[in-house]
């Protein structure tokens, strides 16, 4: 390696604490000629978030910046909580990103080592077996304002300690009866240097280790040292764990292993989201949402079968870059981003959620025709589609009022309006059924409108979007909302639940929309912005019989308008 800094692809991407730190390793040679090394390291009891999906662009994005690697290692140091659905989820997630590993790597790879290191540890009176209980260890570890005290065996001879432990081991002892714990400082300032426990009993079947092991490492213990020995020169993780740095540290100096570094950022804190993996498995358990990949959970898995694109939420994370002080994000913010890019990118339809039928009086029985439409005005390169109009349409039943209110300036009887792309229509009467209901509007049109535009330049105020009821198909939408009413859904009232702060409306559906005929092709996860309804895309659960489509988001921005104020 030359003495010059790689040069980012991202040349124009404002600097941050993180990037300015790798440059100077480089520069100042920390590491030798050792490339850059990163990792990102999920334990598998859960699908992953979008607080994820900001590490991930951290962890993949900045070792790809600087020519470096990075490593998906999975902490599967907890067999009660862990299995293969959850691995397999997040590597398909990370590659959905857009990212993948150079190595593929496990706690567990390490599980001999580890031990090995443990031995050594205990050999230099540096690590005991403590025979208190949880409940005892707590009492003796004391508070932020006293210091602990030691336990009884924390003096053990090294023999008995060694003795001990091989025999922990060995499976002769039961859960929770004995621990490892680091012999370091009970009167540390910092509570997470009090004699931390190294290993715990836990006689469970490990998902790719089997029975062999009944003891395992604690995530402090196993973490410092899995980074150690994949030589990883820049262990980034959230601010959680600053005060935890000092142990992380300890570990390699008293064993004189390679000297990764950790570094920490502010967590990605979203509102009207809840990123706790307990409360979100809480919530699948309890059938609160329809699993891991509900599109109302804040999962990668469930984003993306709502329609959000990696692409949008690469540029989310790029856009609120990181710091060392934790923040809160506006949900909208987020959602900007992804009508950005699908506005580029999403084919437009023309669907009717709830249909109301249109009877155009005046045009010919029988005729049909076809009507030219861009397939993304964004996009020139995304060509045209035909259309067909036919007698019967439907329009949305909110777009007819047979009294309307002031300002309302859609179809009512007399007044005419534009049907996008097709033609000039006005209403002239109703049809209700034996409830009362309107059933149908009868209207006219001018068939010198053709296009949407009239010949002698006359203006209307308003543009629909139809269906033609002759080759319309049927789906059911799904509407989704924010899964929470309050922004800030943690935030409970004494004796108060999490539960509390659900909201009701989260998932509507609606079934009897009606589909211009080109949708009865789309694909599973294909999306499309429904003219004048929203961003959508096509859900898992379609059927060469029945469509399902999900709404991403509506239309409106409202982080658009908030930006352009703050900018004015």
């Amino acid at each position: 390696m030359t003495d010059s800094i790689p040069e980012s692809p991202a040349a124009n991407t404002t600097s941050t604490f993180l990037r300015d730190l790798i440059a100077e390793d480089l520069r100042t040679k920390k590491y030798g000629e050792a490339v850059i090394q990163t990792r990102f390291p999920p334990e598998p009891n859960g699908y992953l978030h979008i607080g994820h999906a900001k590490a991930i662009c951290i962890d993949f994005g900045l070792a790809d910046e600087f020519g470096g690697k990075t490593n998906l290692r999975f902490d599967d140091t907890n067999p009660a909580k862990e299995e293969q659905e959850y691995v397999d989820s997040i590597m398909k997630d990370v590659r959905w990103l857009g990212f993948d590993w150079e190595r593929l790597c496990y706690a567990s790879d390490y599980f001999g080592q580890l031990y090995e290191w443990a031995l050594q540890l205990i050999r230099e009176g540096k690590a005991y077996v403590d025979d208190l209980s949880a409940d005892q260890m707590r009492e003796h570890r004391g508070t932020l304002t006293e210091p602990g005290t030691d336990s009884p065996f924390r003096n053990r001879t090294v023999e008995e300690n060694l003795d001990l432990f091989t025999r922990m081991k060995a499976g002769e002892f039961p859960d929770g009866s004995r621990v490892l714990r680091a012999r370091i400082d009970m009167a540390s300032p910092n509570i997470n240097m009090r004699d931390p426990v190294m290993y715990r009993i836990l006689h469970t079947a490990h998902q790719r280790t089997g029975d062999a092991w009944c003891i395992y490492p604690m995530y402090d213990y196993a973490h410092g040292q899995s980074d150690s020995i994949e030589q990883v020169t820049h262990s980034m993780c959230t601010l959680e764990f600053a005060d935890h740095q000092p142990l992380y540290r300890w570990y390699i100096e008293q064993l004189g292993i390679f000297p990764s570094q950790q570094i920490e950022f502010d967590r990605l804190n979203l509102t009207y989201t809840m990123l706790s993996k307990r409360k979100l498995l809480q919530f699948v358990q309890e059938g609160r949402v329809n699993g891991w990949d509900d599109p109302r959970m804040p999962t990668l898995s469930g984003i993306r079968r709502r329609g959000f694109t990696p692409e949008a939420l690469r540029a989310f994370c790029g856009a609120i870059g990181v710091s060392r002080t934790n923040g809160t994000i506006d949900l909208e913010m987020l959602e900007h981003f992804q009508r950005d890019d699908l506005n580029r990118r999403a084919a437009r339809a023309m669907a009717v959620l709830r249909p109301l039928k249109v009877v155009i009086d005046n045009y010919p029985q029988g005729q049909e025709e076809f009507v030219e439409v861009a397939n993304n005005p964004e996009d020139p390169a995304a060509g045209t589609r035909q259309v067909p109009f036919s007698r019967e349409i439907y329009i949305e039943q909110d777009d007819f009022r047979e009294v309307p209110p002031p300002k309302y300036y859609r179809l009512s009887p007399g007044k005419e309006v534009r049907l996008r792309n097709a033609y000039f229509i006005t209403a002239q009467s109703v049809v209700k059924d034996a409830e009362g209901n309107i059933a149908e509007v009868h209207c006219t049109y001018d068939p010198a409108s053709r296009g949407g535009n009239s010949p002698d330049g006359r203006k209307v105020k308003s543009t629909m979007h139809w269906v033609s009821a002759a080759h319309a198909i049927g789906a059911e939408i799904r509407i989704y909302d924010k899964l929470f009413t309050n922004a800030f859904p943690s935030e409970v009232e004494e004796g108060g639940d999490v539960l509390d702060n659900l909201n009701p409306n989260s998932l509507e559906i609606v079934t009897g929309a009606k589909l211009e005929p080109s949708l009865g092709s789309a694909a599973h996860g294909e999306r499309f912005q429904f003219e004048r309804v929203g961003y959508f895309c096509v859900d898992p659960d379609t059927t060469p019989t029945k469509l399902v489509f999900n709404r991403t988001l509506p239309l409106k921005d409202s982080w658009a308008k908030i930006e352009k104020k703050a900018g004015a």
